[in-house]
């Protein structure tokens, strides 16, 4: 099994335009019957998520964070590799069932730049290269409710313009449809971020066969956060939901900046 690094599936993004759907713990884990926090067991979402596994589609990479060799994960912490290698242990039949051997897979570590990141010298530059994704392009954000991609750093700067479609913070699936019916109506010339948790990862693959660009972008906000801060360890951030560490513990209060209103298109709550 081929898995490339992060930093190889960034190049393969920007020089093809490429989209990216992201399996992690998380959505290995809800195939597997587990609930999350933030999403309930669902048995179409789950048939969904194996079919994308399973994707084949040109332009479409699959990210998976299976570490296969101890020198995928020599760039992690101690503490991220305890946790992956004893987590593909656990499941690790269940997992290469799931998994093609012969099939070229991509890192879904690509927005995991920087809390389980041992040597944090070179995450500027990569910070750099990821920001060219959305380099002067109209953005659509579907996020959870309380997530705020961009509010309150310059993350999304460089980008020609945002939108956005507020979802549910958790339990997203029970609004799938609904979620896709309203993203059909921007013009496919616009980059499509996501992170509603599981569903992202089969959102971006019906909206890619729609004919857009999909990046599953996950805490991709909360690891630039975390960047800025140079938080040694996950924190919470003010007015934004961060369903790991202690972020959940948190009230979260209204923004106040008006532009992040103004980028708000529609509201899918329920």
């Amino acid at each position: 099994m081929n898995i490339l690094s992060a930093e190889d599936t960034l190049d393969e993004i920007i020089k093809k335009n490429s989209s990216i759907t992201r399996f992690g713990d998380g959505e290995f884990s809800l195939i597997f019957g587990k609930r999350l926090k933030f999403q309930k067991v669902n048995k179409i979402l789950i048939n969904k998520l194996k079919k994308v596994l399973k994707s084949k589609k040109k332009g479409l990479l699959i990210g998976i964070n299976i570490p296969y060799n101890n020198s995928y994960l020599d760039k992690y912490t101690n503490r991220a590799k305890h946790f992956y290698i004893n987590f593909v242990e656990g499941q690790k039949l269940k997992l290469f069932n799931l998994l093609d051997m012969n099939k070229k897979y991509y890192s879904s570590f690509i927005t995991r730049f920087y809390m389980d990141i041992k040597d944090k010298s070179k995450i500027p530059d990569y910070i750099k290269k990821l920001k060219q994704i959305w380099e002067k392009k109209d953005i659509l954000i579907i996020e959870g409710e309380k997530s705020r991609l961009g509010i309150g750093n310059d993350l999304f700067n460089n980008s020609k313009s945002i939108k956005r479609i507020l979802c549910p913070a958790v339990n997203a699936f029970n609004v799938y449809y609904k979620i896709i019916i309203q993203a059909k109506k921007i013009d496919k010339s616009t980059l499509i971020l996501l992170a509603l948790g599981p569903t992202s990862t089969v959102l971006a693959y019906d909206l890619y066969k729609l004919g857009y660009q999909v990046i599953d972008a996950g805490h991709i906000d909360i690891e630039y956060e975390w960047f800025l801060r140079r938080a040694k360890k996950k924190i919470y951030i003010e007015n934004k939901y961060v369903n790991e560490g202690h972020g959940t513990k948190y009230e979260i209060g209204k923004v106040k900046d008006k532009k992040y209103y103004d980028e708000i298109i529609a509201k899918i709550l329920d």
